[in-house]
């Protein structure tokens, strides 16, 4: 907190764009802070008023999200091998973000961890890019929105904010792996049904 206190001290806004930017592009850096802290300041008048802030961070996540995007796409190829991915494991992917993606990119906005990963995965997988970015923008509103307004109104010690969305975070993480698993799962034992009807 003393390391964003500083930066923010200094940035202003900018410093809550630059961290929602970075976090959504695919890189861990702490963006939910950042905005909680940047709410909390607003509440106390020492930052932007909330609505520009809400905009601000708004247009910071989905630009973020897109460029994490076409790195994940264009990496295509080097990436998946770096990684070892079998085309067996691409497949399933591709069928998953065929399937699932634009819930996967809305609902990955509100996990830690997932959020990170969400753009990237998703140009990897060669989803299409109208979906992903009509679900990535009603995400990144919604997110926006809810920390914002906690961290505003509820008027909560920011510590105590990032308690609190961290245990919500820590429990949906669990909840959209298990969700991620049985979808993957179901597809799996799908694809012998499609292969064989094609014979």
């Amino acid at each position: 907190m003393g390391s964003i206190q500083l930066f923010f001290a200094h940035y202003g806004i900018w410093a809550a764009a630059l961290l929602l930017l970075l976090e959504n592009a695919g890189l861990p850096v702490p963006g939910e802070v950042g905005l909680v802290y940047a709410a909390h300041l607003s509440q106390q008048g020492k930052l932007a008023p909330w609505p520009e802030l809400a905009v601000v961070a708004c247009c910071a996540c989905i630009l973020g999200d897109n460029c994490g995007y076409w790195v994940g796409r264009g990496a295509g190829v080097a990436a998946r091998n770096w990684l070892r991915l079998s085309a067996d494991r691409v497949g399933y992917a591709q069928r998953y973000f065929d399937r699932y993606g634009a819930l996967t990119v809305f609902f990955a906005r509100f996990v830690a961890g997932l959020r990170v990963i969400a753009g990237p995965a998703a140009g990897l997988s060669r989803m299409g890019w109208p979906p992903f970015f009509l679900a990535n923008s009603l995400g990144a509103g919604a997110w926006v929105t809810a920390i914002v307004a906690a961290g505003f109104w509820l008027g909560a010690p920011v510590g105590r904010l990032l308690s609190s969305a961290r245990g919500l975070s820590l429990a949906l993480l669990a909840v959209a792996v298990v969700a991620i698993l049985l979808a993957l799962y179901k597809i799996r034992r799908e694809r012998p049904k499609g292969a064989a009807h094609e014979c």
